[in-house]
């Protein structure tokens, strides 16, 4: 089908040319009754893919009782979820807010704070190339993209960029600069194009950060909430940050975002620092705490960390000789966050795979993307195999003499 654009909703994106009407676990369903397969899962949200019966009967539940209070009072299930990301995080305390950017905009106070109550005047913030944490003008400038920077200059000031994975240019960097107050990264990148820091890295920078009293800040928004096997992708190198922002999967598509505070970190803010109107509020709590819930029942950790090694395995399988003739770079990525890099710019393969009945996404122009819904099945990563890899071979191969 072909869905029309409104001339009522401003022209912020670039739309596929479809209308989804319904979904149900991971397959979803268009206004004309076409069913695709979901490997995108709301862009690493729809953490327990469509309409779940346990998590739509508690909304259902709290819809009846409250929607919003704000946080002039106590609200209980911002209590539980608090507890139920400390405890996971092995962290002090937690600031809820809506969104990945307010998330990671409340992380850059947080560090700037954190300098001024050092007598710090002209805090500097240590951040990456490829890094995305947003679109607000802070977020912005810690973001890496120069076409996210386009016509929004001049920038916010305080920011140290650097390339990943290498802790001697880190050093380098920050050399005798009394300004430095924290360090800020993706675990994974996620629109970079599904980059990893190594975890022997995330060791090196958390003791470097304990050396020198500056914050360990990690981005969790996409590569966190079991998408990797464990709750957080920084986990796997058992360590832990001082800021840890959250989002995207945190609720399972209802719109929660959440910065989990370390010791160092916990007494940063004070009344009057910060807050958020809807952040905390008594529905997308519960969407959180239920979100926690079905996960620890459905044991789906496990099922990310076994389902995502046997997708990479099988797209590296599938791919195999075009991977050895270079048309395919890398397969790469960990658990239920999987990137394709390719020879070539392969943006049209987000229409193709539409086409071919499976949602995905393409990100830093050459990557496919698949964040699909942490209750994705063997039989369904097949699914996605069989559908996609056809694609990706007729395209890197088309004009190509092999």
């Amino acid at each position: 089908m072909t869905a029309p654009s409104s001339p009522h909703v401003m022209n912020t994106y670039g739309r596929l040319p479809v209308a989804l009407s319904h979904g149900r676990g991971c397959r979803v369903w268009d206004v004309n009754g076409r069913e695709y397969l979901d490997a995108l899962g709301g862009i690493a949200v729809n953490t327990l893919g469509h309409n779940h019966p346990q998590l739509v009967a508690a909304l259902q539940d709290q819809v009846t009782k409250l929607i919003h209070t704000s946080n002039y009072y106590h609200i209980p299930l911002q209590e539980e979820l608090a507890r139920l990301l400390v405890e996971r995080s092995g962290m002090e305390n937690v600031f809820f807010c809506s969104t990945g950017l307010e998330a990671n905009e409340a992380a850059l106070k947080m560090a700037r704070k954190f300098g001024h109550d050092k007598g710090i005047e002209r805090p500097e913030v240590v951040v990456y190339e490829k890094a995305f944490h947003g679109r607000s003008i802070a977020t912005l400038s810690a973001t890496a993209n120069p076409k996210v920077h386009a016509g929004f200059t001049p920038l916010l000031e305080g920011f140290i960029r650097i390339p990943a994975n290498n802790i001697e240019a880190l050093k380098a960097a920050t050399e005798n600069n009394p300004n430095v107050v924290a360090v800020f990264f993706e675990a994974i990148q996620g629109e970079g194009g599904i980059n990893a820091m190594h975890l022997d890295y995330l060791r090196d920078v958390r003791q470097l950060c304990d050396e020198r009293d500056w914050l360990l800040m990690i981005d969790e928004v996409q590569c966190g909430m079991g998408r990797t096997g464990k709750w957080f992708a920084h986990q796997w190198a058992g360590i832990v940050p001082d800021v840890m922002p959250l989002a995207k999967g945190l609720g399972s598509g209802v719109p929660v975002g959440a910065v989990v505070a370390g010791k160092k970190a916990a007494n940063i803010f004070v009344p009057g620092n910060h807050g958020s109107t809807f952040g905390g509020n008594p529905l997308a709590m519960r969407a959180g705490v239920e979100t926690i819930r079905v996960m620890e029942n459905l044991n789906l950790l496990a099922n990310a960390e076994t389902v995502g090694n046997h997708l990479k395995k099988a797209l590296e399988t599938a791919l195999a000789a075009e991977i050895a003739s270079g048309l395919v770079k890398e397969v790469r990525g960990q658990g239920l966050m999987l990137g394709i890099e390719l020879a070539k710019p392969c943006g049209i393969l987000a229409q193709h795979a539409l086409d071919a009945g499976l949602l995905i996404s393409v990100t830093a122009d050459t990557v496919v993307r698949l964040v699909p819904p942490l209750i994705v099945t063997v039989a369904e990563a097949d699914e996605i195999v069989a559908l996609l890899c056809p694609l990706i071979r007729n395209f890197v191969t088309e004009g190509v003499s092999l």
